[in-house]
């Protein structure tokens, strides 16, 4: 049986039928530059927070200046311990302001400040957990306070973390070793310092509304509120 001749008409119904399926193609599929150029970079982009993004060269600097002032406070809290062991007779009080402040050699097994003394192994166990915690949040670094703020609290850490770690009675359960004594109440060292100056800092920041990305509390929930209006 012989086939009939398509008609103009029906070569113009079937060619009308291959343009949307070309269009949704075209709809569907990436797009790629035809002159070989390459795809702009877009940008940091915002976290689902509400917050701004920080550039990725700032937070490097940022990032720098935490773990530069971590390894400084590690670096003078090892070396004060090293001279306190060397020179100072252990239980002797040396004074430096009357009875307000001196130099007193003594082993604490328990936290900052000497309190809580027996707990040895807890406060290891915490001072690693708050040493990754840090870390974790560097990564959303953008505000110079905090910067300040995590790298004097993980050299703190790392400081006093190294004597549990490392020195007698045994691994995890060493005791630190404490040399500043505050008119006979208690005795700490300099990473001691460093972890309450940056509890202090951290409740300042706190109070003012400062985000570790550097933005604002307010401004934070305010851009919530206009994403979901």
């Amino acid at each position: 049986m012989e086939s009939q001749p398509e008609t103009p008409q029906q070569r113009a119904r079937e060619r009308g039928a291959d343009v949307p399926a070309l269009a949704e193609e075209t709809e569907i599929g990436p797009t790629a530059p035809h002159d070989g150029a390459p795809v702009p970079d877009p940008g940091p982009t915002a976290p689902d927070d509400g917050a701004p993004a920080v550039p990725a060269r700032r937070r490097r600097r940022l990032i720098t200046l935490l773990l530069g002032l971590t390894v400084a406070i590690v670096a003078v809290d090892q070396v004060t311990k090293h001279l306190a062991e060397a020179r100072l007779v252990r239980g002797e009080l040396v004074p430096l302001l009357g009875d307000v402040l001196g130099l007193q050699l003594v082993y604490n097994p328990g936290a900052a400040f000497s309190f809580a003394t027996g707990m040895t192994w807890v406060f290891t166990i915490i001072m690693v957990v708050v040493a990754v915690a840090v870390l974790r949040v560097s990564r959303r670094l953008g505000s110079t306070a905090w910067a300040v703020a995590l790298g004097m609290l993980l050299g703190g850490c790392l400081g006093n973390l190294y004597d549990r770690l490392f020195r007698d009675p045994g691994f995890a359960v060493g005791h630190v070793v404490d040399f500043i004594s505050y008119n006979g109440w208690f005795v700490g060292n300099v990473a001691d310092i460093a972890i309450v100056g940056a509890a202090a800092l951290v409740a300042l920041l706190a109070v003012r509304g400062r985000e570790v990305d550097g933005s604002l509390a307010v401004d934070v929930e305010r851009r919530r509120r206009g994403a979901r209006a």
